[in-house]
């Protein structure tokens, strides 16, 4: 007779897996000391302060993605790995991440939760992402990265707002496709955070030669 086996009851931790702002500052430093970097030396060729990248590595503070950008640019790192994957060997492959399982990297402003991160080296940067900020005043300054960038709202509502005046009201189904590289905030309206896919291309990523 066979033996019956117990039923196994369903996880209840839906939660996504969190990267902590510690361990990104740490793979930042370890990045910029193999490179033999002192802090001022990244600080100039990336154009971000040093008393921020400083910060940034003790985990004192959250990045945004354009200063993020900055600093593997600056690095010649690619941008994946500073979210802890290890990068698999040959050629790519495709990726697939499951419902629910994204790395997320949260800031006061944006949750960033990091698709196919796994694959290094791709020139475009997929997000599934929360929009926590309410007002202009919430960021320091309009963000700004080389490349292009689509969004299309999973739900809620959101403004993108740009340095040059112009603003985009967005709610569920509505998608943007837009230059990074004018200054621009996503900021969510009414009291639930608007939820959205995004893909940011970064013109200076490099590709693996071989991919399928």
């Amino acid at each position: 007779m066979p033996k019956s086996t117990a039923p196994v009851p369903p996880s209840t931790d839906d939660a996504p897996p969190q990267l902590d702002h510690q361990t990104v500052g740490a793979r930042l430093r370890d990045a910029r000391k193999s490179r033999g970097l002192t802090l001022a030396q990244l600080s100039e060729r990336s154009g971000i302060a040093v008393s921020t990248i400083s910060k940034a590595e003790r985990g004192d503070i959250a990045l945004t993605y354009d200063k993020f950008a900055a600093l593997t640019h600056a690095l010649a790192l690619d941008f994946d790995t500073i979210f802890g994957r290890p990068a698999p060997a040959g050629a790519m492959t495709p990726s697939f991440t499951p419902a629910g399982q994204q790395m997320v990297y949260d800031t006061p402003n944006y949750a960033y939760g990091m698709l196919a991160n796994d694959l290094t080296g791709k020139r475009m940067v997929p997000v599934r992402g929360r929009i926590h900020a309410r007002k202009l005043s919430d960021f320091a300054d309009y963000i700004r990265h080389t490349g292009e960038e689509f969004v299309f709202v999973l739900s809620g509502e959101l403004e993108l707002r740009f340095e040059n005046g112009t603003a985009y009201r967005l709610g569920t189904g509505d998608s943007l496709y837009f230059d990074s590289a004018i200054g621009h905030v996503y900021l969510s309206l009414g009291d639930t955070d608007a939820e959205v896919l995004v893909c940011c291309v970064d013109g200076a990523a490099r590709r693996p030669r071989d991919a399928i």
